[in-house]
């Protein structure tokens, strides 16, 4: 069987959430398109990654609330987890979205779709079993896998990675999570509702680079749900069979538990794809770029969401695409590197974090920086809802600027929005205030926090001398 000799517009390697984005916005703009996806088209946000672990997440969700009912009045009652269903239920979200990102929808759009693996053989051509592929632009969208760290016995014992929890044939009575980030607290406080028995093995503090008071309450919640949270303890041996693993900590204790989920990071997929010969340059965090996201060694490169070395996000990868297409369809400047990139853990309570931390703030502007805070025990719909755990709190800079926010609570990665809204717009503080919000929502605490920066202005002594003086004209 002889390849076929193809010469397009665009050649995209990758079809996860930033390479279809790319295929889907050039094919539509009526430029010539090759997608190649050896894996799943949709890629690991749709397969293995925020579309499964929030299904997973809210059937979690709906175990605790059952078990806490009687916060409303109503009598608790523990949820019967059957875990084949609990799989179908995760499977059939799955099956719901998949036709957006098929290869069936991509090639009625006008792409051709290769399902194999493709590479690099020189800095203008891709090569699969089936084509060469010569393109104006090449889009390297490959995206990142489960980062294994080199930890001892790791190798030879069977572990999880988010990339194979969710296809567990059965629920695992008792877990061990290495690390503590986004993704191992999320996957491990939904276990733990679930009815596992699960270990948090973090070497620094959980949640990573977030505000203290945002990881306490983080922290709180975990450890109410069940979860033993080890932090500051640095996993240096594994050992283990499919029926129990022991994970040897520093300190030496030994932890043992049915299972092993590894969740310690990503590293970016730049093996095997031949950036060697197309003379791109990379390392493991991904491809190097510049801030428009092209390869620096070979301008007809580009590398596009988590390959990008930067915000390993979903949300980001979208972005990423429509900064290529601007950049390389029409001509438009546009960068990647933008202050109001949000991100959110759906752990509960949810943390939402946009721009700098105060910690963050302070260090770049020192005393220009003011904080605003506004608690949910304060927001009449989290009281309505028995749920007032968290808080807004703004960073803000000289002249209202708005340079950061964590919101953590019910709903965070929703309310965050209005705060992106208004960095994106380069609008301060001031554009929050002028919200009319609806009566009674969460989001209003947004809109006390930013209120919050013009209080003391609003009820200085100055401002009640101006009252009295207008009380002379009646």
């Amino acid at each position: 069987m002889s390849r076929q000799e193809l010469n397009v517009d665009i050649c995209v390697i990758g079809a996860g959430a930033a390479g279809l984005s790319v295929a889907a916005g050039a094919a539509q703009l009526g430029l010539s398109v090759v997608l190649y996806e050896a894996g799943e088209m949709g890629g690991d946000c749709l397969n293995t990654g925020c579309v499964p672990s929030k299904a997973l997440i809210a059937a979690a969700k709906t175990a605790h609330s059952m078990q806490h009912a009687s916060r409303y009045g109503l009598g608790n009652a523990k949820a019967v987890v059957d875990w084949t269903r609990l799989r179908g239920h995760i499977d059939g979200v799955i099956e719901t979205i998949a036709p957006i990102d098929s290869q069936e929808r991509f090639e009625g759009l006008g792409c051709t779709v290769f399902r194999e693996h493709a590479a690099f053989i020189d800095p203008g051509r891709v090569q699969s079993p089936s084509a060469t592929v010569t393109a104006q632009k090449f889009v390297v969208a490959t995206g990142a896998t489960a980062f294994v760290p080199p930890i001892p016995g790791l190798a030879e014992t069977p572990f999880l990675t988010n990339e194979t929890v969710f296809a567990q044939p059965t629920q695992p009575k008792s877990l061990i999570v290495l690390g503590g980030g986004v993704i191992g607290v999320e996957l491990g406080q939904a276990f733990a509702r679930l009815g596992t028995q699960v270990t948090v093995v973090e070497a620094m503090t959980i949640m990573g680079p977030q505000e203290p008071e945002a990881v306490a309450i983080v922290r709180a919640s975990l450890l109410a749900d069940g979860v033993t949270v080890q932090e500051g303890a640095k996993a240096v041996a594994v050992s283990g069979d499919h029926a129990e693993v022991s994970v040897t900590l520093e300190d030496g204790l030994v932890l043992k538990a049915e299972r092993l989920l590894v969740a310690v990071g990503r590293a970016a997929r730049v093996e095997n794809i031949g950036l060697d010969k197309a003379h791109v340059s990379y390392s493991r965090k991904g491809v190097t770029t510049d801030d428009r996201l092209r390869s620096r060694s070979n301008p007809r490169v580009w590398a596009i969401g988590d390959v990008a070395g930067q915000e390993q996000l979903t949300h980001a990868a979208g972005f990423h695409a429509s900064v290529f297409i601007r950049n390389a369809v029409f001509k438009a400047p546009a960068t990647a590197v933008v202050a109001h990139m949000p991100a959110v853990a759906y752990c509960d309570p949810e943390v939402a974090k946009i721009g700098l931390t105060e910690a963050q703030a302070r260090d770049q502007f020192g005393s220009e920086v003011t904080v605003t805070q506004a608690e949910f025990e304060d927001n009449d719909r989290a009281q309505t809802e028995r749920s007032t755990e968290g808080f807004c709190k703004l960073v803000i800079g000289k002249g209202g600027k708005i340079l950061g926010a964590t919101i953590v609570g019910e709903g965070a990665g929703e309310a965050i929005q209005l705060v992106g809204l208004a960095m994106a717009n380069k609008k301060g503080v001031g554009a929050i205030t002028s919200l009319i919000s609806p009566y009674p929502t969460r989001s209003e605490i947004v809109k006390r926090a930013a209120s919050a920066y013009f209080t003391p202005k609003l009820f200085s002594d100055r401002t009640r001398k101006l009252v009295k003086f207008l009380k002379l004209f009646g």
